[in-house]
């Protein structure tokens, strides 16, 4: 009789890559790309902070209000993507989502005052928010075909699109090419790109979308086959779900168990993404004032960071497997507390930049190990679950580079530091909240 855990994982995972059609590989490598498109164009914007603030005239403390405004719009469209996708499929939203994103990047190059910034920021804040959760809505459901876990590697390329649009940005700085000119190329690429790649997702929506017979082991992270008899359903009333055992035995998981999740989930991606922000909108500044360098060399500090966000990504599934989610993002944060330390202490340009990719080495894994907890809590409604723990865990990226922004009126930006420092060591010690809920 087989085992009530399943068949063993090297049984699964053959069963899933030899049943895979071709239009779920096109789907993945779609979605590949459409990770790699949201990353490029957020690093874009990231490189070209400094050219922009001295452009617009703004000050540190401005543009901390600003992009506190930019997270805010994003949180905007992340709630409202989430019931969208769920109603339309994640692959409708992923399209006007990713058109709206890379037509917005072009907004901050044509800004030359306040006032055209904010509004430049806000577009694209809520266009990238937007994109965030459709596209994961829809990288759960590619997962789920492959019935193994695959999100990091998603993550992953964003993370290498965000390497590819720094060092771009970087070049075409270095050529002296004006931030208009750069951000009309990045904004012109990523439409071609989205028309390319929106026909290969899949047409996943909220009544038809595939539910993998899979869930996530709690020990290891490892998908492991669900006995046939099992099942996971919504009641009509939303109040509860359950599942059956072999004996036919019910067992009741209420909704408010779930919220708790959620929340929990919310925490942990507040101090990460928090961190992760600080280090989008803050680091090339930081070298820049820190060391004295011209933008060029500053702009590899995002570079850094993303490079190894990248390279960590791409093995964070197998380390999940191995280790378990909450090792992970323990050990992850204790990494990125130690690039923070040689940060701050360092006033030599290679160790800074050292320090930057030891940071995002650290907080590589994490992140894909929270949304894919968040898109398997066993709702019905996976992109509204997600929805909330991306605006909430959201909320850090709003907080956080703001906060940094809002203390440079008081002290260095290097010693600003220290928040994303108490950030990343407090999530240290509540890793455990990422751990899998058995269902």
């Amino acid at each position: 009789m087989r085992p009530r855990d399943g068949p063993r994982r090297g049984t699964v995972e053959s069963v899933a890559t030899t049943t895979i059609d071709p239009q779920t590989r096109l789907a993945r490598a779609a979605v590949f790309m459409v990770f790699a498109l949201n990353g490029f164009l957020v690093a874009m914007w990231v490189v070209h902070i400094p050219a922009i603030t001295d452009r617009t005239g703004i000050a540190h403390s401005t543009l901390g209000m600003f992009i506190l405004m930019l997270a805010g719009a994003g949180v905007v469209g992340m709630r409202i993507a989430g019931p969208l996708a769920d109603r339309f499929g994640s692959r409708t939203v992923v399209a006007a989502a990713a058109g709206i994103t890379s037509i917005s990047v072009l907004g901050p190059g044509l800004a030359t005052g306040p006032v055209s910034l904010a509004i430049a920021l806000a577009c694209f804040g809520f266009g990238n928010g937007a994109l965030d959760v459709s596209m994961n809505t829809q990288a759960v459901h590619v997962e789920r075909t492959y019935d193994r876990p695959i999100m990091s590697a998603f993550h992953a390329l964003f993370s290498g699109g965000g390497f590819v649009g720094s060092l771009l940005g970087a070049a075409a700085q270095r050529a002296g090419w004006d931030v208009r000119l750069s951000l009309s190329l990045a904004a012109v690429a990523g439409l071609a790109i989205t028309a390319a790649l929106v026909p290969r997702l899949l047409p996943d929506t909220g009544s038809s979308a595939r539910e993998s017979n899979s869930e996530v082991s709690p020990e290891s992270g490892r998908y492991a086959h669900i006995p046939e008899g099992t099942s996971q359903a919504q009641n009509p009333g939303g109040e509860s779900e359950t599942t059956s055992d072999e004996a036919g035995t019910t067992r009741s998981t209420p909704t408010r168990n779930r919220s708790r999740k959620v929340l929990a989930l919310a925490a942990i991606a507040f101090a990460l993404l928090l961190t992760e922000g600080v280090a989008a909108d803050w680091s090339a500044l930081q070298v820049r004032d820190h060391l004295d360098v011209d933008d060029a060399t500053a702009a590899l500090a995002f570079g850094a960071f993303s490079c190894t966000m990248t390279a960590g990504r791409f093995i964070a599934d197998r380390v999940a497997g191995a280790f378990g989610r909450v090792a992970i993002v323990r050990y992850g944060t204790l990494l990125a507390a130690f690039g923070l330390v040689l940060i701050m202490a360092s006033d030599w340009v290679p160790l800074t930049l050292l320090g930057w990719a030891i940071c995002g080495l650290g907080l590589s894994g994490g992140i894909p190990q929270i949304f894919t907890a968040a898109g398997n809590l066993g709702s019905s409604t996976a992109a509204t679950d997600m929805s909330r723990v991306f605006s909430l865990g959201y909320l850090g990226l709003l907080a956080g580079p703001s906060i940094i922004g809002w203390l440079t009126a008081l002290v260095p930006l290097t010693t600003a530091m220290v928040v994303p420092l108490i950030a990343v060591l407090l999530c240290c010690r509540y890793a455990g909240a990422v751990a899998p809920q058995q269902h």
